[in-house]
């Protein structure tokens, strides 16, 4: 089994994409814990598709991709908080609307360069094995900035998972602080999608801390155990694709998926041995 593991990281290649890898997986793992605990992933899913008008005007124009799907989350980011102030409206219908919106203008405009699709689907599905020192840069900056960011927000943040009514009471200032968790989860997504896709960085941000919630139960100890799990997922990933031929990004995120599911197996195989065996205990015979 570690040959396999050996030989699959044995080219400059693919040690690149591993640690493309392992820096998106940590990124997105940090951030992506606060998203699962207070049920954001439907705005996950959103801001990981929202950056696709970004990313095609940016092809189509010449200009820097990481710019244009910048530029899309803040977009994105605006129009959520936009709606989030509003009483009139659940969040969710903001998220969904924008979601909707932006899938739909990139669409479009994808539609009508389509010389440009090869390039575009590369950075819809990710191309892991293509990850270059520039990205890479820009992953450890992205991490650097999470870190810094979960770290300074932690009280606010948990204050506000418990409720915006106890935040304010507690003059943490949850609106600030909605802003701030959004402007990580762009900044992980922005960092990520060039080494798995912005459609395949949901996959990471939020099967591993899922994965992590089943065996743990402080945030600390959540969000260490997701990283292990994200970085458990990019080996595992790569080393499939490179023996079974498959695409990189997908067989990560893929592998992510099935580590939540075995799991979730094998803990509700331990509840239902433990809750057998209390039965067992309180009846007789």
């Amino acid at each position: 089994m570690i040959d396999l593991v050996l030989d699959a990281f044995s080219s400059d290649l693919t040690r690149r994409a591993l640690l493309g890898g392992l820096l998106a997986a940590t990124t997105t793992a940090l951030i992506g814990t606060w998203v699962v605990v207070r049920g954001l992933a439907f705005l996950g899913e959103a801001l990981a598709h929202g950056v696709l008008p970004g990313i095609a005007l940016a092809v189509i124009w010449g200009l820097d991709v990481t710019v244009g799907a910048l530029v899309s989350l803040v977009v994105m980011v605006g129009g959520i908080n936009l709606v989030h102030r509003t009483d009139r409206l659940p969040e969710d219908t903001g998220i969904g609307l924008l979601f909707v919106g932006m899938l739909a203008i990139g669409v479009v405009i994808i539609s009508r360069e389509s010389t440009y699709s090869g390039d575009l689907t590369a950075f819809l599905f990710g191309d892991v094995l293509a990850v270059r020192a520039p990205q890479l840069w820009l992953e450890a900056a992205a991490l650097a900035i999470t870190l810094i960011g979960v770290i300074v927000g932690h009280r606010p943040f948990l204050a506000l998972a418990c409720g915006r009514e106890k935040a304010a009471a507690l003059g943490l200032r949850p609106g600030l602080a909605h802003a701030a968790m959004l402007t990580l989860l762009a900044v992980a997504v922005v960092s990520s999608f060039r080494a798995v896709g912005t459609l395949l960085v949901f996959g990471l941000l939020v099967a591993p801390p899922a994965t992590a919630t089943l065996v743990a139960r402080r945030l600390p100890t959540i969000m260490a155990v997701a990283v292990g799990i994200g970085w458990s997922a990019v080996v595992v990933g790569l080393t499939v694709s490179y023996h079974a031929d498959t695409a990189a990004s997908a067989s990560v995120s893929g592998a992510a998926v099935v580590q939540f599911f075995v799991v979730l197996a094998g803990s509700e195989a331990a509840r239902s041995l433990r809750h057998h065996r209390t039965r067992r205990q309180v009846v007789p015979g």
